[in-house]
C-alpha cells in the first residue's frame, strides 16, 4: 500500500502540477535553475485530485488540531484549497496576502480578522518558507494563535526547517520531495541517474547547474 506521501506525489505528477526534467532543467523567478517545477494550482482543474488533496487535509487537521477555530489560506496558491477545506470542516475562511494593500481598506488579511481565535494555516507549496512564515507573521500580529501550517508539497530545504523552527511553527506536508523521487524511481518515470541529480540539486539549489 503506498503513503499517503507516495498517492499525494501520484496524483502531482499524473496531472503534470510536478514535472521532473534533470537533463533540460527549468528556471525559477528566482534566477535558480531547477530539475523540478512544481504548480498545484493545477490541482483545482482535475477533481478527483482536489478531492483527495481536500480529503487529506481535513483528515490531518481533524487528527491533530481537533480545536481549530479559523482555517486560514495563504495567497494566492492556497486560497481555492484552503476554502475547501474550510467548507468540509464548517469552519469561516480568510486568506493571507503577501502584503498589505496599498488602496481601499489597506487589508492584507482577507475575512473577519482571527484575533484570539486557533488557526490553522494552509499553503500549496513550501519552498524556502519564506512567504509561508510571512503570513504566520501576519496572523500573529492581529493576535491570531496559530496552531499550525499544512501543505501540500515540501521541497524539504534546510532554510525551510530552520525558519519554521526559529518561528516556531509546526508543518505538515501531504507530501514531499523525497517521497516524490522514490515514488518517481519505483515507476521508472526518472532513472538513478536523475535521482542522483536530483538530490544533488536540493542540497545547494542556488548554485546547481552553474
Amino acid at each position: 500500500m503506498k503513503t499517503r506521501e507516495k498517492k499525494i506525489a501520484e496524483h502531482l505528477l499524473q496531472i503534470k502540477a510536478i514535472k521532473l526534467q534533470p537533463a533540460n532543467p527549468f528556471t525559477w523567478a528566482s534566477g535558480w535553475k531547477s530539475p523540478i517545477y512544481c504548480d498545484n494550482r493545477k490541482t483545482l482543474s482535475f477533481h478527483e485530485t482536489r478531492t483527495f488533496i481536500r480529503d487529506q487535509f481535513v483528515e490531518v487537521i481533524r487528527e491533530k488540531y481537533a480545536d481549530v477555530e479559523v482555517i486560514a489560506g495563504v495567497a494566492t496558491g492556497a486560497i481555492a484549497i484552503g476554502a475547501l477545506v474550510a467548507q468540509e470542516l464548517n469552519k469561516p475562511f480568510i486568506y493571507i496576502r503577501s502584503s498589505a494593500k496599498d488602496h481601499g481598506l489597506g487589508n492584507q488579511i482577507e475575512g473577519v480578522v482571527p484575533e484570539n481565535k486557533k488557526v490553522v494555516v494552509v499553503e500549496d507549496l513550501i519552498s524556502t518558507g519564506g512567504s509561508s512564515l510571512s503570513a504566520v507573521d501576519a496572523l500573529r500580529n492581529v493576535n491570531a494563535n496559530v496552531l499550525g501550517m499544512v501543505a501540500i508539497f515540501t521541497y524539504g530545504f534546510q532554510k525551510a526547517t530552520d525558519g519554521f523552527l526559529a518561528k516556531n511553527v509546526e508543518l505538515t506536508a501531504l507530501s514531499n520531495y523525497n517521497a516524490l523521487i522514490e515514488l518517481s524511481l519505483e515507476t521508472g518515470y526518472i532513472t538513478e541517474k536523475d535521482a542522483e541529480a536530483l538530490k544533488v540539486w536540493r542540497v545547494d539549489p542556488a548554485n546547481w547547474g552553474k
